[in-house]
């Protein structure tokens, strides 16, 4: 996905459980330890994130600054079987450590997501943990809580979706949660776990844009679909204008 990256670091460590490797920026930390990525770990500092109807996410009060923490879960079925236990197909195919590079090219090509500090996984027989650990945002609401409140910046949330899609950013779950704005209307996109860069074409763009009006519709609360929909139109003239403009 990218060339080589002087900053990028690669730790493995062996415990009682198994053994695994952190991944992390060493311009933005030193070492971190496998204990970071529990928030046990962390005691009070770790406060669960209420928003967005998930688990497996704190937010982190290090000493040095704030910082997200997020487990990879399992939905669906496979849920039932192991909340947060993956497969292992080799380390090439570890989620944390392709998301966190992901976010790196990300930041590459000067686009708003998050400081990516570390990935994290243990490898426990044939199954696998893993763990991510990010810069946090402060001061920033997700779209869909704007929208509930009717005060939604559609048009910057049109612009900020087609920039990262002009970018060739198809995200895996583009939804009402993963889009944030602050005050003053900057956006950030997050959550890039099982997304890539592919060339732009309008068939993934489209389920992309079908994906995020379903969760829109979803999270309306008191709203009727079509106030939903009237919204959603703002957001998808702002995309095609920005898209056809080409930046």
């Amino acid at each position: 996905m990218s060339g080589f990256d002087a900053n990028e670091h690669l730790t493995p460590f062996r415990d009682s459980r198994g053994y695994g490797a952190i991944l992390f920026d060493r311009s933005q930390i030193r070492q971190p330890e496998p204990d970071w990525f529990s928030p046990a770990h962390w005691g009070d500092a770790a406060q669960p994130v209420e928003e967005g109807g998930r688990g497996g996410a704190w937010f982190i009060q290090t000493g040095e600054g704030d910082a997200f923490l997020r487990h990879y879960l399992r939905g669906g079925m496979a849920a039932s079987l192991s909340r947060d236990g993956h497969l292992w197909r080799g380390v090439n195919r570890v989620r944390s450590f392709a998301e966190f590079r992901l976010m790196r090219v990300l930041r590459e090509k000067k686009l708003p997501v998050p400081m990516p500090f570390a990935a994290w996984y243990r490898r426990e027989g044939l199954q696998y943990r893993a763990a991510i650990l990010l810069q946090r945002l402060p001061g920033v609401q997700p779209l869909a809580v704007l929208a509930a409140q009717d005060q939604a910046p559609w048009e910057a949330a049109g612009l900020l979706v087609a920039r990262f899609h002009r970018a060739g950013l198809d995200h895996a779950d583009l939804n009402a949660h993963n889009l944030l704005f602050d005050d003053e209307g900057h956006g950030w996109m997050i959550d890039f776990d099982r997304s890539q860069l592919r060339i732009p074409a309008t068939p993934w763009r489209e389920a992309n844009l079908q994906r995020l009006q379903r969760s829109l519709r979803k999270q309306r609360g008191d709203r009727s679909v079509e106030q939903v929909d009237a919204g959603f139109a703002q957001l998808r003239a702002a995309y095609e204008a920005t898209w056809q403009r080409g930046y």
